[in-house]
C-alpha cells in the first residue's frame, strides 16, 4: 500500500531517509511530505518512530472532484460502516486547492455531512464530531480536481512529544528540532562519546530532543500514553501493542546508559526555569546541565568533541539582532572550536552574521516561518590552515572580488526570489571569459558550473589556460567549494573550429529547488545542465497563466516549464521532444514532484510535425526551439527559416483567449513580424523576462507573447 508522511517544508529528504531506516519499502519526497510505500504496520511503526513527520495519513478513498456535488458524493460512496461506528467522534482535516472548491471548512462540512448521513442510513445513529481529540481523525486533500480521504493514523500533530508543559514566546517544534540535530550529527557524536550544548536553549526543546534521541525514546510512546492513537476500525491493535512492548524494552536500555552529557545556558532565568521543568517530566533532567550565562560568556567544553545544535533569536516577536549572532559566533569559535555546529538562523543574512562558515545550507520553516539552517565542521578551522593558506594570484583575487561583489548585488533579490540556481559572474572581466553559475541543492550542498567561452584566435592557448586556471582558484575561494563540486566545461581547438571538449559521464543528479518544484540536473554529463537559468522569470509568468488550464511545451528538453506549470495547478501539460534522453529526465522531475497520470502527456516527436498532426486545444503555449536540428528522425530545423510555420501551426492549437509564449537565444535572429502579423498579434516581452542575475547579458534570449487575431 502506499500512505503519505507530511512534514514541514525543508525536512522531506530527512524524513525519507527516517522512514526508510524504519523498514518502509520506499520512500519518495514530495512537497511538504514522503510518498511512502509499505504496509499498515509500517505505518503504525512510524506513528510510534518518527521524529520528523507531523502526520502519517493512510488513504482509505481517491476520486474525481469538480465541485462540492462531486465532493459530497465521493464521500458518500466510502462504506464508511468498515472505517468506524457511529458511538465514535470524528473531526475532519481539509486542505483544498485550485479553483473549484476554494474554502477548506466548507469542504470538511460537507465530508462530515456525507459521513454522517451514510452512517445514519446504515446503522440508524449518528456520529457527534469532537474537533480536539476525536476517535477517528480524517484527512481530506483536494488537489488538481481530484480528492484524497484518509485516515489519520497519527491522531493529532506529531509534533508534540508528550513532555511540554512550559515554553517560552517562539517555542520551535519539536520535528524542526529533531531535523537540526540531525544535520548536526548529533546521533553518530553521542555514540562517539561527544556532547550536545545549546547556549541559547530557552525552554529547552533542543536538549531535551536531544537527550531522548540518544536514549532511544520513541517520540510517540508518550504522546498517547501507549495507548493507540485512533480508534478507526482498520487499526492493528495487536501490531501496536507489539511496537509499544518493544519501545519501552528500548527506551529502560537507552535511559539505563544515558549520560549526563548535554548542557544548555540561557540569558533568560525564567526560561531556564522552564527547560528544567521540561526537562523534569521528560525525564531526563540528569542528563541535562543548566546554568543562567550570557553567550558571550560561554566557557570552554571539557569533551574534546561535541554537536552545538542552537535556534537563536529571529522572529518579528524576539529580537533578530545581527549583533548577537556575531557574539554566538564568536564564542562558539572560543569555546568549542573542533565541534560541529548546527544553527537554526533566521534567514541567510543572520547565518552570515555569525561569521561562522557553513558547508552546507538548507531552507527549512518553523511553522510558517521559514528559516537558514547551516551546517559547520568545524566551528574553527585549526590555525596552521589559515597560517598555510596562500597568496592568490593577481587575476584570481580579480575575480574573487567581483565575484564577491556580484553576491553583494544580488543578495536581497536572492533571497526575497528564495533563489537557489543563479549566475554569478559572466565574463565580468573580458581577460577571464567564463560563466559562472551556482546550484545549491535541497540539502543544502553548493555546486558549481563554469563554462569558458571561446577566446579570440590571436591569444596563445597557453594563455587562455593560466586565465582559466586563476579564475577557477578565484571562485573555489569565494565558494569554499571542493574541486569535485566544481564541473567545468572548457573549450578545445580541433577540426571545425572551437567547440567544448570531453563530458563527463558521472551520471551525478542533483536535486536543487525553483520556486515550489523540485528539479533534477547534471553538471558534468552534458553541455546544459538541464536547467536553464535565464528563463526563471518567464516560466514562474507561465506558470501562474496556467492554472487549471491546459499547458503545452514544445521543444520542451527537460520539461522544467511542465513542472512548473503542473506544480502550480495547470489542468493538463502536455511536453513534446525528440529525444528520449529529455523525456526521460523530464518524466524524473514530474515524479519527484509527485506529479503523474493521465493529466500530464509526454510525446516523444518532431515538435512541427506534431504539431500539425495535432487536434487538441491549449490554453497556454511555451515555444523554446532549438536554433538548428539536424536530427536523423526529423527534418532539418533551422529557427530562422521555420519559425513562421512553427509558429502558425501552434498557434492553430490555441484555445480561444489562449497565449503562446516563442523564445530562443539566436544572437542574430530576426522575427518575421510581416508574416506573422496576417495571424498573430506580437508583443516583444523580452526585457521584462530578463532576470537580475542576467542583466549583464540581456541578449542571452529574446521572448514574445502572441494571441490569435
Amino acid at each position: 500500500m502506499k500512505f503519505f508522511a507530511s512534514c514541514g517544508k525543508g525536512l522531506e529528504y530527512l524524513l525519507a531517509d527516517e522512514l526508510a531506516a524504519l523498514g518502509c519499502a520506499r520512500a519518495t519526497a514530495a512537497i511538504a511530505g514522503v510518498n511512502v510505500e509499505g504496509r499498515l504496520l509500517d505505518a503504525q511503526r512510524a506513528v510510534l518512530w518518527s521524529r520528523l513527520a507531523s502526520r502519517i495519513l493512510w488513504p482509505i478513498a481517491e476520486f474525481e472532484c469538480a465541485d462540492e456535488h462531486a465532493l459530497y458524493a465521493g464521500a458518500a460512496a466510502v462504506d464508511w460502516p468498515q472505517h468506524l461506528s457511529p458511538t465514535h467522534t470524528i473531526a475532519i482535516d481539509a486542505h483544498v486547492s485550485g479553483s473549484a472548491i476554494t474554502h477548506a471548512r466548507y469542504a470538511a462540512q460537507r465530508v462530515k455531512d456525507a459521513v454522517v448521513d451514510t452512517l445514519r442510513a446504515s446503522t440508524g445513529q449518528r456520529p457527534d464530531v469532537d474537533v480536539e481529540a476525536p476517535d477517528v481523525r480524517i484527512n481530506l486533500v483536494i488537489r488538481k480536481g481530484r480528492a484524497t480521504l484518509s485516515i489519520d493514523l497519527s491522531g493529532g500533530p506529531m509534533h508534540r512529544r508528550g513532555w511540554r508543559r512550559v515554553q517560552g514566546a517562539a517555542p520551535l517544534k519539536e520535528t524542526v528540532a529533531a531535523a537540526v540535530l540531525l544535520r548536526g550529527g548529533w546521533p553518530q557524536m553521542y555514540a562517539d562519546g561527544g556532547d550536545l550544548l545549546d547556549p541559547m536553549c530557552g525552554s529547552g526543546t533542543l536538549l531535551i530532543e536531544g537527550a531522548l534521541m540518544a536514549a532511544d525514546v520513541a517520540p510517540g510512546l508518550r504522546r498517547h500514553d501507549g495507548q493507540p492513537p485512533t480508534r478507526w476500525s482498520g487499526f492493528d491493535a495487536e501490531g501496536w501493542n507489539g511496537l509499544c512492548i518493544d519501545a519501552i524494552a528500548r527506551e529502560a536500555r537507552g535511559r539505563a546508559t544515558l549520560r549526563p552529557c548535554l548542557h544548555g545556558s540561557d540569558l533568560d532565568p525564567h526560561a531556564i526555569r522552564a527547560a528544567r521543568e521540561n526537562a523534569q517530566i521528560a525525564g531526563v533532567e540528569d542528563a541535562i546541565a543548566f546554568a543562567v550565562r550570557d553567550v558571550a560568556d560561554l566557557p570552554p567544553m571539557e569533551n574534546p568533541r561535541g554537536t552545538v545544535a542552537c535556534n537563536p533569536p529571529y522572529d518579528a516577536r524576539l529580537a533578530a539582532d545581527p549583533a548577537l549572532y556575531r557574539a554566538l559566533g564568536d564564542a562558539l569559535k572560543r569555546a568549542v572550536p573542533q565541534w560541529r555546529a548546527a544553527l537554526l538562523c533566521g534567514d541567510f543574512e543572520l547565518a552570515r552574521a555569525t561569521g561562522l562558515r557553513a558547508t552546507k545550507r538548507y531552507q527549512v520553516f518553523n511553522g510558517a516561518i521559514e528559516c537558514s539552517l547551516i551546517a559547520i565542521d568545524p566551528i574553527a578551522p585549526p590555525q596552521r590552515e589559515a597560517a598555510e593558506k596562500r597568496e592568490l594570484p593577481e587575476g584570481a583575487q580579480m575575480v574573487a572580488n567581483r565575484i564577491r561583489k556580484n553576491l553583494d548585488k544580488l543578495a536581497r533579490w536572492r533571497q526575497q526570489e528564495q533563489i537557489a540556481c543563479f549566475r554569478a559572474y559572466d565574463a565580468d572581466i573580458p581577460e577571464y571569459a567564463c560563466a559562472v553559475d551556482v546550484y545549491t541543492t535541497v540539502e543544502g550542498e553548493t555546486w558549481l558550473h563554469v563554462q569558458e567561452y571561446a577566446a579570440p584566435a590571436s591569444i596563445p592557448e597557453a594563455t587562455t589556460r593560466k586565465r582559466l586556471n586563476d579564475l577557477l582558484i578565484g571562485v573555489r575561494e569565494v565558494f569554499g567549494v571542493p574541486r569535485e563540486r566544481v564541473a567545468v566545461k572548457t573549450r578545445s581547438t580541433g577540426k571545425g573550429g572551437s567547440k567544448y571538449g570531453h563530458f563527463d559521464h558521472r551520471g551525478e543528479f542533483l536535486t536543487v529547488e525553483e520556486g515550489a518544484a523540485k528539479l533534477q540536473v547534471n553538471l558534468f554529463d552534458y553541455l546544459d545542465t538541464g536547467l536553464f537559468l535565464d528563463h526563471r522569470p518567464l516560466r514562474a509568468k507561465m506558470a501562474l497563466e496556467a492554472r487549471g488550464k491546459r499547458f503545452l511545451n514544445l521543444f520542451c528538453y527537460t520539461g522544467v516549464a511542465t513542472v512548473q506549470a503542473a506544480v502550480q495547478g495547470a489542468a493538463q501539460t502536455t511536453s513534446v521532444d525528440l529525444s528520449a534522453t529529455y523525456l526521460e529526465w523530464l518524466a524524473d522531475n514530474l515524479r519527484g514532484n509527485g506529479i503523474g497520470g493521465t493529466r500530464h502527456r509526454i510525446a516523444q516527436a518532431d515538435a512541427l510535425k506534431w504539431l500539425e498532426a495535432d487536434d487538441g486545444d491549449y490554453d497556454v503555449i511555451f515555444c523554446d526551439p532549438p536554433t538548428f536540428s539536424n536530427s536523423k528522425r526529423a527534418d532539418d530545423f533551422d529557427v530562422q527559416r521555420d519559425h513562421v510555420r512553427l509558429l502558425r501551426a501552434a498557434l492553430a492549437r490555441l484555445a480561444p483567449g489562449g497565449v503562446l509564449y516563442f523564445s530562443n537565444n539566436f544572437r542574430r535572429f530576426k522575427l518575421d513580424e510581416a508574416a506573422l502579423g496576417e495571424f498573430a498579434r506580437v508583443e516583444d516581452i523580452s526585457a521584462s523576462t530578463i532576470p537580475p542575475d542576467f542583466a549583464r547579458n540581456a541578449r542571452i534570449h529574446r521572448a514574445w507573447r502572441l494571441t490569435r487575431v
